[in-house]
């Protein structure tokens, strides 16, 4: 999905934003993770709800990925989330720019990694793979739509 233009949530008016830098290890991919799950409950999207299980899940995939291939050693995982009236959207950037995310069609039961995209692309709305601004590195994004809360 590489080249798709950036989501909705960039240019539309936010809602609600959350963004913060993580280490590039497990450790900050999990914190990610629970932060996430936090902040949507905060939102009104509660613990067990599709939307907040769906966006976790994109997000642990999306910060897996960041660490386990986007990492350059002393530099941060950047995450973004967005919730606009309808769509909640998550961004992670890492500084790796000739690691590009794309779906293996070889994928295989008796492969050992390689699932995660296949996660992101069967839960997400709309993803895709967009350059970093002003910094080295790509962004890798999801888009869930899912309902309005009050």
């Amino acid at each position: 999905m590489n080249g798709k233009p950036f989501p909705a949530a960039a240019s539309a008016a936010v809602s609600r934003d959350f963004a913060m830098h993580f280490t590039s290890t497990p450790r900050g991919a999990r914190l990610a993770r629970h932060l996430v799950s936090h902040r949507l409950h905060e939102w009104g999207h509660s613990w067990g709800t599709p939307a907040n299980e769906t966006v976790t899940l994109i997000t642990a995939e999306l910060t897996a990925n960041a660490v386990t291939h986007g990492r350059v050693p002393g530099r941060d995982v950047h995450l973004r989330l967005s919730l606009v009236p309808g769509t909640i959207t998550v961004e992670v950037s890492d500084t790796r720019t000739e690691r590009q995310p794309h779906l293996d069609p070889a994928f295989g039961p008796d492969k050992e990694s390689g699932r995660g995209l296949l996660l992101v692309d069967a839960l997400a709305s709309r993803w895709g793979v967009v350059p970093r601004h002003a910094a080295p590195g790509k962004v890798v994004w999801a888009e869930v739509d899912c309902p309005t809360t009050t």
